[in-house]
């Protein structure tokens, strides 16, 4: 199953007011792995952008000027997200009205709602009553957003992709396959059973052919591949 996790940053709030998207982050996952496969576009929104949209992305008119217009990467943005991979967004009403406003702009297609995983409702329903902004989920889950100092579509995007795994349940807690019984009133503790190490390690079953293709298929995930990560 292939799935893209999409965040945008815009001018404002509205695009029925004129406000139009500046940047594009999307993260490819394949069966809840990440790829490696990244699109991330800046975009001139051919308008000023707005002092507090500058104080929230850090992006100002100098740096958009020369950016391509929407409609100029409509088309990639499409190649990208492809017609039925599902769209994994928080607060998804809020991107894809944007969304649709500039392809529908741009006379391109529009992308269906059926399509969008909003993972602020999943959120909302798994710890009711509780936070469940980005940053809070970060927190909760243990996720480091320490580079997040500005919001930027792409980041946001990486960020949103380990928080979708765990609210999938992506970090397994430990199983418990029994339960101890509780000790009686007085009993001496039982010091808990540990493995030890193998006085011989078990000789490795990767063949050296094995190594070599396992090396050559990471890289060309590209950079941002997971595996290169924790090398």
């Amino acid at each position: 199953m292939r799935e893209i996790v999409l965040d945008t940053e815009t001018t404002g709030f509205e695009p029925s007011e004129g406000h139009r998207i500046v940047e594009i982050g999307a993260v490819e996952l394949l069966n809840h792995m990440p790829t490696g496969r990244v699109y991330h576009q800046y975009i001139n929104p051919e308008r000023a952008m707005p002092a507090e949209a500058f104080a929230v992305h850090g992006l100002g008119d100098d740096f958009l000027r020369d950016k391509p217009r929407f409609a100029e990467i409509a088309a990639a943005f499409w190649e990208f997200i492809g017609t039925d991979s599902r769209l994994v967004i928080h607060n998804a009403a809020f991107d894809m009205k944007f969304l649709n406003a500039e392809l529908s702009w741009a006379k391109q297609p529009l992308i269906g709602a059926d399509r969008a995983l909003d993972t602020l409702m999943i959120a909302r329903r798994r710890f009711p009553g509780s936070p469940a902004s980005l940053d809070a989920l970060c927190r909760r889950f243990g996720v480091d957003n320490t580079s997040r100092e500005k919001h930027g579509a792409l980041l946001d995007s990486e960020i949103l992709a380990e928080v979708y795994l765990e609210l999938l349940g992506g970090r397994q807690p430990d199983l418990v396959l029994s339960s101890a019984p509780a000790p009686k009133p007085g009993a001496q503790p039982v010091e808990a059973w540990r493995p030890r190490a193998r006085p011989v390690p078990l000789p490795p079953r990767l063949t050296e052919a094995e190594a070599e293709a396992h090396a050559a298929f990471v890289a060309g995930l590209g950079d941002a591949a997971i595996w290169r990560r924790y090398a």
